[in-house]
């Protein structure tokens, strides 16, 4: 048998679960431990006490006299006897001879006048006690109303039913896990430091506030001169205003240490507290289950009292102290009808009108349950009194299962819900991070993590912070910013201390700036790098810097979204001399042309999707410098034709495959750099020489075999790149390019040098590696200017001893196997290794950068 704590525990919830109990729900619980107690005493009195005693009714006769006669004499039981034992003589000889019970031979009594014992007053059964035990249990089964019987056991499970489907939503899985992670949160939001920090504040602006305007409404009384100055700060930037100028606000925030001032530990913690609201609130505010179950559980708990209320007042009046019982077993004790007394019908009368009294509070608690369930929608919740008493006037209102959950906690503690709210709060998310952020980025912290850029420019980069923090306006010296990864960067007034500021950039970093900010960067702001992920992420004040020189856009601009760029205007970018857009386009956006006025240089990399559309170039009329970078171009565009001013092009990483169209280079009188390098082209057709007024031309990467000797009346040429084709002779025309200072043609099929080449006499760099050149010409020490020289991965036996000649290369920049070097005399070889003036060596370094 299980004890009442075994039972009971079907009840027990965690303790931390009872702030999701109303009082209904107590109420409920506390009653159900009543039925449980009740019948539990119901069903141990029932085995322990319960039993019927019976007595046989006679079938009586009455005779003349109106006697009474007994149909059982003595001589009927001892011809019984005699019958049954000879019966059992004949059936088994070793069965014992004993009378069976409940007959006795009249000849069995002692017949001594000595043993005769007086006559008993009342009426003679017969019967012995084995025989009264049988007819006591035939009857208990017979005669009792099931009802009687049962009662304790129908109430333990109407009980345990009961118990069950009031804390079913605590126990089943899918909403279990959902409740525990909720009571675990709301008892870490309402024990949070953070939360009375952030309230107490609250209450602190207010104070403060007040104050603040009491002492300016004096000051204007006793001041009138001076009031206005000192007014000013709080009439224009109010504290709830959203355009982000809070001034006042914050400097009365700042005065207030204790409020400002967390703990390292407690601001972790408050942190994660609100990534983990964040998150469930994105979970659970997507379905209403935990409604559901709990009003169907509801409604299971309203039926079944209904049922256990009509089936039960039908079997009250049935449970009584007297009973007739006639079961069949005359056969066996003579006698057809028992009189029997119900000892425990007393009290299982009263126990049962206890047990429906209290079903019927409890049903009436659940008809309650189901009004307040359907009264109003619980399915929402405001937390309008809460934006009203905090500053936290951006907390969401919630819906389905988040509502209702909240809607139960109010029942418990209001103040529960009211610390919640804090951590659905943007506005004291920020504050938190923005306090966080301050006290661990301090300005010495930063002042460490500025760095000199190869421009030699003090440059400061700040990745995956929560904002920025104040300490980085007081860097006044710093002139290149760039934040990364900061999703609530804000750039605050206090910008307009940095006056070296020139160049933001903006990584994934959709920021915000205060007006006072806006107006510095107008002024001062000249480079602009913005990288995102979708256009409409491009802060919208950027396209009102009107002294911006240089924008670097780098994102996702595709034809779907070339729609939402063309929204923002870029014509009062009216000083924008450089864009640069890294994307995927299929066409080049049409409000680029607003720039055309003062467009210098246009770069458009687009990351592998070809680029269809470029008649909007026709219109860039002043561009100077374009580049197309991995369009997936087969042609030249003709829209390039049109650009009067072009004086460079760089159509890198293409497909291109011919070139024909570079006659019509021709109109282009300013064009002076050709870049065609990474595509795939076969051959220079013979109208290069057209192009009369080129000077750099890069056809490195591509699949040319052979150079056209028209290719070297270009006789302008300085730049000339060569690499990685399949070149196998250099045309003894290359002499004619006598102001030649850069020559590549590493990686080709070359196995002689002409000697015309060495009449280019201004080469400053000379790469030839990695072909098939088994000597070098003797000449080569008429180069007098020669800084660089690459002959590595060559069929070379041994070095010209004229290298000596040329003066200005040294061992760094000559690029060769050291078997070669070490086989040229040691005085060609002490001249190469002196030390190069810093003016050489720089030039040298410039040049294998620009390689």
């Amino acid at each position: 048998m299980f004890t009442l704590t075994e039972v009971a525990s079907l009840n027990d919830i965690q303790p931390t679960y009872r702030i999701l109990k109303p009082w209904w729900d107590v109420f409920m619980d506390y009653l159900g431990i009543v039925m449980l107690m009740l019948a539990i005493f119901s069903g141990t009195m029932q085995l322990t006490k319960d039993q019927v005693v019976c007595l046989p009714i006679f079938d009586q006769t009455q005779d003349g006299s109106g006697g009474v006669l007994e149909t059982h004499s003595p001589e009927l039981g001892d011809a019984l006897w005699n019958k049954e034992n000879a019966i059992g003589e004949q059936a088994a000889p070793l069965m014992s001879k004993q009378p069976p019970k409940g007959i006795v031979p009249s000849n069995s009594f002692p017949q001594s006048p000595a043993f005769t014992q007086p006559q008993p007053k009342g009426v003679r059964t017969k019967l012995d006690f084995q025989q009264y035990v049988f007819v006591n249990q035939m009857c208990y089964h017979v005669a009792l109303p099931w009802y009687s019987k049962y009662f304790p056991y129908l109430a333990l499970i109407h009980t345990i039913v009961l118990m069950v489907s009031s804390n079913f939503w605590f126990k089943y899985p899918k909403t279990s896990s959902k409740v525990e992670h909720f009571v675990s949160i709301l008892g870490k939001c309402f024990e949070s430091p953070w939360t009375t920090k952030a309230l107490s504040e609250t209450a602190c602006e207010d104070s403060e506030e007040n104050k603040q305007r009491l002492a300016g409404a004096s000051t204007l009384l006793k001041h009138l001169s001076t009031s206005s100055e000192e007014g000013s700060p709080n009439q224009s930037a109010p504290v709830g205003n959203k355009s982000g100028v809070a001034f006042s606000a914050e400097k009365l925030v700042s005065e207030v240490p204790s409020m400002t001032i967390l703990d390292k530990k407690d601001g972790e913690q408050a942190k994660a507290l609100f990534e983990k609201v964040r998150k469930f609130h994105a979970h659970v505010e997507d379905s209403d289950l935990i409604y559901r179950l709990y009003a169907i559980q509801t409604v299971i708990k309203t039926v079944t009292f209904i049922l256990i209320l009509c089936y039960t007042m039908t079997f009250v009046t049935s449970i009584d102290f007297d009973h007739v019982c006639e079961p069949e077993i005359k056969h066996l004790t003579g006698y057809s009808k028992f009189h029997c007394t119900h000892n425990m019908a007393f009290m299982l009368k009263k126990l049962l009108v206890c047990y429906i009294a209290l079903i019927c509070v409890y049903g009436i608690i659940c008809i309650y349950t189901l009004f307040w369930l359907f009264r109003r929608p619980l399915k929402e919740y405001s937390f309008e009194k809460v934006r009203e008493e905090s500053s936290f006037s951006d907390i969401p209102d919630v819906k389905n299962d988040f509502a209702f959950l909240l809607h139960m906690v109010d029942q418990y503690d209001l103040l529960y819900s009211k610390r919640f709210g804090v951590f659905l709060s943007e506005v004291s998310e920020n504050k938190l991070r923005e306090i966080s952020l301050n006290h661990e980025w301090t300005f010495e912290k930063l002042r460490q993590h500025v760095t000199r850029n190869p421009q030699d420019k003090l440059e400061l980069h700040l990745f995956m912070l929560s904002g920025v923090p104040d300490a980085v306006f007081e860097l006044t010296d710093l002139e290149i910013l760039k934040l990364e990864l900061i999703p609530e960067a804000k750039i605050t007034a206090k910008i307009s201390q940095m006056i070296n500021l020139q160049e933001l950039h903006f990584y994934h970093c959709p920021a915000k700036v205060e007006q006072t900010a806006f107006i510095f960067l107008c002024d001062h702001l000249r480079c602009l790098h913005v990288k995102f992920t979708d256009v409409a992420e491009i802060p919208s004040w950027v396209y009102l810097l009107k002294n911006l020189r240089e924008l670097y856009l780098v994102g996702n601009l595709n034809s779907e979204n070339n729609k939402l760029i063309g929204l923002e205007s870029l014509r009062d970018l009216r000083r924008l001399k450089i864009l640069h857009l890294k994307s995927n386009l299929t066409k080049i956006p049409t409000n680029i042309t607003d720039l055309s006025p003062h467009l210098v240089r246009l770069v458009i990399h687009n990351d592998g999707t070809k680029l269809l559309v470029l008649n909007t170039l026709k219109k860039i009329i002043n561009l100077a410098e374009l580049e197309l970078h991995n369009c997936e171009l087969e042609r030249i565009p003709h829209a390039i034709f049109s650009l009067n001013n072009l004086q460079e092009l760089d159509l890198k990483s293409n497909n291109i495959r011919t070139i024909e169209e570079v006659i019509s280079f021709q109109h282009l009188k300013r064009l002076t750099c050709l870049k065609l390098w990474y595509n795939k082209i076969i051959s220079i057709p013979l109208s290069i020489s057209h192009v009369k007024n080129l000077e750099s031309l890069y056809l490195s990467h591509n699949k040319l075999e052979s150079l056209p000797s028209p290719l070297f009346t270009l006789l302008k040429l300085r730049y000339l790149d060569l690499s990685l084709n399949s070149v196998a002779v250099i045309p003894p025309e290359v002499g004619f390019l006598q102001n030649l200072q850069y020559f590549a043609i590493t990686g080709n099929k070359v196995e002689v040098v002409p000697k015309q080449l060495f009449k280019c006499v201004k080469l400053r760099t000379l790469c030839l590696g990695h072909n098939c050149i088994t000597s070098i010409p003797e000449k080569v020490g008429h180069l007098s200017q020669l800084t660089h020289l690459e002959l590595k991965g060559n069929c070379l036996d041994r070095l010209p001893i004229q290298l000596g000649h040329c003066s200005l290369l040294r061992r760094s920049c000559l690029v060769v196997e050291d078997h070669l070097f070490d086989s040229l005399p040691i005085e060609v070889k002490e001249s190469i290794n002196q030390e190069a003036s810093v003016s050489f060596a720089s030039g040298c370094k410039c040049l294998m950068e620009g390689r």
